[in-house]
């Protein structure tokens, strides 16, 4: 199960940028075509992000639909996956959209300390 090690991944860029301090919300964007499980990612989260500054920490996941163009017949489409050809039949697709996988916003408890007068 990749999604362990990315879902990691993510915890630990989390972290090391927030430099410990808590982070109350994450918001990741994983395409529909990245083929990564959404609903793995969000079992990880909690099991990696125990004993880190994202413990707790709320998640939401967004999951923007994926584009392709068929390189044969012109078509733009949305494919229902990422095997999925177009209605001609062509498997020749360039994919526009629904691959990515990033971090799209991270929330952190602001301190006292950082409040600069």
């Amino acid at each position: 199960m990749h999604e362990l090690s990315i879902t990691q991944s993510m915890v630990e860029a989390i972290a090391e940028q927030t430099g410990g301090r808590r982070v109350l919300r994450v918001v990741l964007e994983i395409g529909r075509l990245s083929g990564v499980e959404v609903d793995a990612v969000r079992f990880c989260f909690d099991v990696v992000a125990a004993g880190t500054a994202v413990e707790g920490a709320e998640l939401e996941i967004d999951e923007p639909q994926g584009q392709a163009r068929c390189r044969q017949c012109g078509t733009t489409f949305e494919p229902s996956d990422p095997l999925a050809g177009c209605a001609c039949g062509s498997l020749d697709l360039e994919v526009t959209s629904g691959e990515q996988l990033r971090i799209r916003e991270v929330r952190v408890k602001r301190d006292v300390r950082d409040v600069r007068v």
